[in-house]
């Protein structure tokens, strides 16, 4: 039987001590993200060669061509099973799609844990390290009607997400917002099935600035009024930001976003971005590269966090303009923190 451990940093940290790191020396593992050149996906890499490299294992990385690929991720995969990989960190991009290879790699005794997105279902993997995604929208839904007070009740919202297929991440952080702002759901599993008419429509963006652009352009072709602007990330939100700078928007539109990068950590202290929800990835994959090592040493997994079905690895709302209730820290404070 597989042991539990308690689900804090604290002994994600314990456990890798000299057992942990003899039984590890050598170890294959890999990481499989998303993509290669976003740079929260950049910075999740750079943590799990950190960690791999402290415990002498090798780390192969593999990543899609962009966000949605999962034939990619499905090839990563064979590939990780074919090498004998102790285990197998993935930001999955189609969370429902990936299960059969998921489960395919845990059949060959591969200890598969998600990283920023959890799979549909969730369980489906070993365990999960991530953001919580929801309080990541929720924070941002929060500060915009906090921001627009009164006038929250007259807003216009363009919602740019992530992808068709609507993974796990996607539909967590669009919900999150919508729910913050004050809107009711429909399904909190699906996006676009709410009937409020304060949003405008839902488009997507593949998560890069080039996507965003395009879908924001689609958005005002609907309503060129819009005056709120919800993004799935903050490349997202730089390329709405310049399509708005286009018509002459840029300075009366109210963008959120999530991520909290040092480039968007930047964007809310130059005003572009208005609040952004800052995550870790860095340390989601050290603690994932630190618990394959305490897995292959005893066979321990970790535990959730308390009254969550994954580890949560945390949330700050990053704003330079605070709103009553709404808990944040300033730019220059998101900036020392960005991504580590």
């Amino acid at each position: 039987m597989k042991k539990l451990l308690a689900g804090t940093a604290l002994a994600l940290i314990a456990m890798t001590g000299a057992a942990s790191a003899q039984s590890a020396e050598g170890m294959t593992t890999c990481l499989i993200t998303k993509t290669d050149t976003n740079p929260f996906f950049v910075k999740m890499k750079e943590g799990a060669e950190a960690a791999a490299e402290e415990l002498g294992m090798t780390l192969n990385s593999f990543a899609g061509t962009v966000d949605g690929d999962n034939e990619t991720q499905v090839a990563a995969i064979e590939t990780c099973i074919a090498d004998g990989a102790k285990g197998i960190l993935i930001a999955a991009s189609d969370t429902s799609a990936i299960v059969d290879s998921v489960q395919k790699a845990r059949d060959a005794g591969i200890l598969v844990i998600a990283l920023d997105t959890p799979l549909t279902p969730a369980d489906a993997a070993d365990a999960t390290f991530a953001t919580d995604n929801f309080a990541a929208g929720l924070l941002i839904g929060q500060w915009a009607a906090g921001t627009l007070g009164d006038d929250a009740a007259n807003a216009k919202i363009a919602m740019l997400d992530l992808a068709v297929s609507q993974p796990t991440v996607d539909v967590l952080r669009d919900q999150g917002f919508l729910q913050g702002f004050g809107i009711e759901l429909g399904d909190a599993n699906v996006i676009g099935d709410e009937e409020d008419p304060r949003i405008v429509g839902n488009d997507v963006t593949s998560g890069n600035e080039e996507g965003g652009r395009t879908a924001m352009e689609n958005l005002l072709a609907v309503d060129p009024e819009i005056n709120v602007v919800y993004t799935i990330n903050e490349p997202a939100a730089a390329g709405a930001y310049e399509a708005l700078r286009a018509v002459g928007r840029e300075n009366d539109v109210l963008i959120v976003s999530v991520d909290g990068g040092c480039p968007g950590v930047q964007n809310v202290a130059e005003g572009v971005i208005g609040a952004t929800s800052q995550q870790y990835p860095l340390e989601m994959a050290r603690l994932g590269v630190q618990a394959i090592a305490a897995f292959a040493a005893d066979g321990t997994l970790p535990q959730p966090t308390e009254g969550k079905d994954f580890f949560d690895t945390g949330v700050k709302l990053i704003t330079d303009a605070p709103v009553d209730g709404v808990e944040s820290i300033t730019s220059a404070e998101g900036t020392d923190l960005c991504w580590g």
